[in-house]
């Protein structure tokens, strides 16, 4: 018989953190699941009351999370799968964003990231193994106009992760860089902070409001069985794009950087380093 999993899932209260928790709770495996706000979570503690323990955790206060992630660990014993799922959204030009909302936005989507990381691998590492599963973005190999620190910020988190993964390796540590495609989460609604708009950037503005478009993201628990196969392989791989679409659009960004460094290949190849 197979043994029940423990999950530790940040922003576990809506969005995908919520479809992972109840994917993972169906398939009789055991959650923590943390969010700022653990009120929408009291109809699954009742449903689930001896495999759902919800964890109220402000992933940007670095001690709050080691200390929540030690409570975590208590809970049932171990940890097997952590799934760095907070987030949060900066919307707006570069020009336009002041220096408090870059820093309280790469507070959550990178350094909170960071601070789980770091206060999971002792348990992981002392148990023999586990996984730890980042999610960034499918959007993350370059930046876009509007959402340019978001992008940023999961930038960062896909580079130190790669680096995480060839550190952890050696101690049964899985590491996968979850890149999402677009689903209907809330984040450009509830998880959204909107820059201060300067009149100059507002034909462009119009031009992106216009290609984000308004078709309808499939729900996130759409998304959730990717996540229970991923976690389930024995040998898993450091990247992986979730949603088919958003496939087809990494490949294509990667044939158009490729095509751009091959046009300028010329002077490029003028310096010898």
């Amino acid at each position: 018989m197979t043994r029940a999993r423990v999950w530790l899932i940040t922003g576990a209260s809506r969005g995908l953190g919520r479809a992972f928790t109840e994917a993972a709770l169906a398939g009789g495996d055991r959650v923590v699941a943390a969010a700022r706000n653990v009120g929408p979570l009291e109809e699954l503690t009742e449903k689930y009351p001896d495999h759902l323990v919800p964890l109220s955790l402000d992933v940007t206060d670095r001690q709050g999370v080691f200390d929540g992630v030690e409570r975590a660990a208590g809970a049932f014993g171990r940890l097997d799968v952590v799934v760095n799922n907070a987030g949060a959204m900066l919307y707006g030009m570069v020009e336009e964003a002041t220096e408090e909302q870059i820093r309280a936005h790469m507070d959550v989507n990178f350094f909170g990231a960071v601070w789980v990381a770091q206060a999971a691998l002792p348990h992981l590492r002392a148990q023999g193994g586990g996984r730890l599963l980042q999610v960034t973005s499918m959007g993350s190999g370059g930046g876009m106009a509007t959402v340019g620190f978001y992008g940023a910020g999961k930038a960062a988190l896909d580079s130190v992760s790669e680096a995480l993964a060839m550190e952890v390796e050696g101690f049964g540590v899985k590491v996968t860089i979850v890149q999402m495609g677009g689903y209907e989460t809330g984040l450009f609604t509830a998880g959204t902070t909107n820059t201060e708009p300067l009149a100059r950037y507002q034909p462009l503005r119009t031009e992106m409001e216009a290609m984000w478009g308004d078709a309808v993201a499939p729900g996130p628990e759409t998304a959730a069985p990717v996540i229970m196969e991923l976690a389930a392989l024995p040998d898993p791989p450091r990247r992986l794009i979730v949603g088919s679409q958003s496939f087809d659009h990494v490949l294509e960004m990667g044939r158009a950087q490729a095509d751009l460094y091959r046009s300028w290949e010329h002077l490029s190849r003028t310096a010898p380093g």
